[in-house]
Order: C-alpha cells, then structure tokens, then sequence
C-alpha cells in the first residue's frame, strides 16, 4: 500500500521550496517512527525535501539511497551553487545512489566528488501493457510525426521550431526543421502534445508557414492519454538539449514507433540501433534523419511495431529491471570551510532529535496498521512476466541485502 503524506512546505515560483533542515525534522520524525520506515530514497538534486529526508533518516539510523535522473554542467553559477552546497554534502553519507545511465553516472560521481563504488546505473522502465501498438492506425494513418514534452530550452522546442517548417513547405534561409521536412514530405504532419514557454514560437511558426493543417498543438496531455496520441504517428521526434534517460522514446518504441532524437546526454544507451536514429542537435541533421524516416516508412522497410513493442517489453520491463537494483562520518573530507559548517549543522539537528525524543518519545507515537501483502501482482501480460524470480530480488530490503538495518531504538536517546 502507497501512503501519501502532505507535507508543510511554503512554496514560491515553480512549486520550489526553501530547506529549513531543522524545521522539518519534527514531523519527518514522527513519520519515519510511526510507518516504520526502513530506508529512505530521495529523488532529483533539486528537491530540497529530498536531501533533508536522507539528512534525517541517516541521524536516526535509517539506510537512505538517492536516484539521481538529470545531466548538470560545471560551469555555471546555478551549477557551480548546487554541486558545491548541495550535492558534496548532502550525499556525503548517502548508503547508496542510483543513476539511469552510465552517462548520468559518471556525471553524478564528478559532481558530487563521490565513490564510483556506491553509485550504481539502473534504467527506467515502463509498464508496457500500457503501451501496445495500434496496427490499424500505423498502417492506414497518414505518415505523422509526434513530439511529447515540455516546450522549454532545454527539450529542444527551439530545435523543434526550426525543423518542422523545413519538413513540411519549401525551405528558406530563416526556416528550422518542421520547415524543411513539410516541404520534402508533402504528406507528412506533425502532433505535438506539451505546454511551455516555447508553444507561442511554435504557434507564430505555424502561423507564418501556414502549416494549419499539418501542424497539430494539442497543449498539456494526461499520461493515460499518451498512447491514444503516440499511436496515431509512425514516427517520434525528441529534440533534448540534455538528457540522462529519455522515458519519452521507450513509451514511443514500445507503441511501435520509429524514433528519431538528438545524440545527447545518455540517450545513445536507452535503444538499440535498428529503434532509433541519432543525429547531432542540428536542425539540418534532424531533417536528413526524419527524411530518412520517411522514405522507410513509405518504402515499408520500418519494423513491425508488434515485433518492437515484444522487445521493448523485455528490455524495459519492472520485474526484470528491479532484480538488477544493488542492495540498497565523511563531511570533514568535503573542505575546512563549508564541511565544518556541516558538521555543526549535523550537531544542532542531533541535539534537536534528543529533544524531540524528551518532550516527543518515540515510544508514545502510534504504529500505523500494517496492510495484508498480495499473494501475486500481475505487472504485465509481456513474454518476460514468465521469465523466472531472482530469488536475490525482493520488496523485503532485509532480504535482498546484507546490509543490515541500523537498529533505530538503540540511536534514539533514551
């Protein structure tokens, strides 16, 4: 059973919030003790309740793990801030990392100045009985390109603008790729499923070509409706700037989708060669990949999307991809100045937990009902739901690792 818990954050522009560290450690207390919380995993660097989660779990003895799933440069101020304050020290004690890719890994380790040894690479997967092909659509459809994604910088919605008028009219000097692509392929139309910043370019774009017609902006989509939209392409554009492991273009190959994307970030690992079709971020070079696309399609040289939508469920598949999760003191080593800073912040939040313990013993606060487990839970109908159950792979963290859980009675101050 999933249980939700609301948190008391104050949030300003984009739904961020501010640490408070301290603030927070009353009522992540109680929740730790009274769900009985073994391990605690924090996601994204960015995610403030993320790192003070981890904080507090590892003062009152619980393992942590982090799952990093972005790409972050060296150079900039917001990078230089968020790797050197954040990052180095808030994983410092961190049990184990996760990251999606082995791109993402090696980013993740330099950024965080971190033992490659604790930082392991699993991929996303998906639930591909969600995503099934539409055999009928995909044969008789027109040939249609779809894009999904946020319509900012850094998904390429740029890119993205520059190529589409390049695909569907006749190319000029001041066009992009949509452009290029509608003036080779008089057939070719384009949905695109998001909302951002970047949907007013793509409207004056569309506007100025007068691509009405093969142009298709449906705005913000809800992810039970991904498949209606991807299964009505044979095609899937993704334009990233930066990614460590696109989700988009599993969920397109498994509806049986060609794809074409940017040759970015960990996106080279996610599919094999005969699903994707790379090319630099350059507008000219997407529209040669898409072109190519095309005449496939047209030529009927394009997988069958039954026999893509098979192997996509074997490579990308819970079961399987969870039986390869690894079994899931250092903040003086992060420099004399803000590693000191740490240390102290380390002691107050210490002394705070014992006064929490005196005034708020843990033993006064109520057990939430544990819930009967399923005997069984179908993930998929896919061939590799017969593969067979690594006995090494469990819900049960005490049986999936030696790592044995630190007792939290005995941290807590009596």
């Amino acid at each position: 059973m999933l249980t939700v818990k609301e948190g008391e954050y104050v949030t300003f522009r984009t739904g961020s919030s501010l640490a408070t560290i301290i603030g927070s450690l009353p009522w992540f207390r109680r929740i730790f003790i009274r769900e009985r919380i073994q391990l605690v995993h924090g996601h994204s660097t960015f995610s403030s309740m993320a790192h003070e989660a981890m904080f507090h779990g590892w003062l009152m003895g619980i393992r942590t793990v982090f799952t990093d799933h972005s790409l972050f440069g060296f150079a900039d101020a917001s990078a230089i801030l968020t790797n050197t304050l954040v990052l180095q020290y808030s994983l410092a004690n961190v049990d184990r990392i996760i990251c999606v890719s082995y791109t993402s890994k090696e980013n993740t380790v330099l950024r965080g100045k971190l033992d490659p040894r604790k930082v392991f690479t699993i991929p996303n997967a998906i639930e591909t009985k969600l995503f099934y092909p539409d055999i009928k659509q995909f044969y008789e459809n027109p040939t249609t390109i779809i894009f999904l994604g946020r319509l900012v910088y850094r998904k390429g919605a740029d890119l993205l603008c520059a190529v589409i008028p390049k695909v569907c009219t006749r190319y000029t000097a001041r066009s992009m790729v949509v452009f290029k692509v509608c003036t080779q392929h008089p057939q070719v139309r384009f949905i695109i499923g998001g909302d951002g910043p970047k949907r007013l370019e793509l409207e004056e774009m569309r506007e100025q070509h007068r691509l009405h017609d093969r142009v298709t902006l449906i705005g913000t989509l809800p992810h039970d409706m991904v498949r209606e939209v991807l299964v009505q392409g044979q095609i899937f554009i993704n334009t990233s700037l930066t990614e460590a492991f696109c989700m988009s273009i599993v969920e397109a190959a498994s509806c049986g989708l060609h794809v074409v994307s940017t040759r970015v970030g960990g996106i080279p690992e996610v599919l094999p060669a005969e699903f994707i079709s790379l090319e630099e971020p350059v507008p000219d070079l997407l529209v040669g990949a898409i072109s190519d696309a095309v005449r496939r399609r047209e030529n009927s040289q394009l997988m069958n999307p039954i026999e893509k939508h098979e192997a996509v469920s074997m490579m990308y598949y819970w079961p399987s991809v969870c039986s390869n999760k690894p079994c899931l003191h250092r903040y003086a080593n992060q420099g004399i100045g803000f590693g000191i800073i740490y240390i102290v912040v380390a002691m107050i939040n210490m002394l705070f937990l014992a006064v929490l313990e005196f005034f708020d013993p843990s033993y006064g606060i109520s057990m939430a009902d544990d819930m009967p487990r399923l005997k069984s839970t179908k993930f998929s109908k896919s061939p590799a739901h017969n593969m067979p159950k690594d006995p090494e792979c469990s819900m049960n963290h005490r049986l999936n690792c030696d790592m044995p859980f630190r007792n939290i009675a005995k941290t807590l101050p009596k």
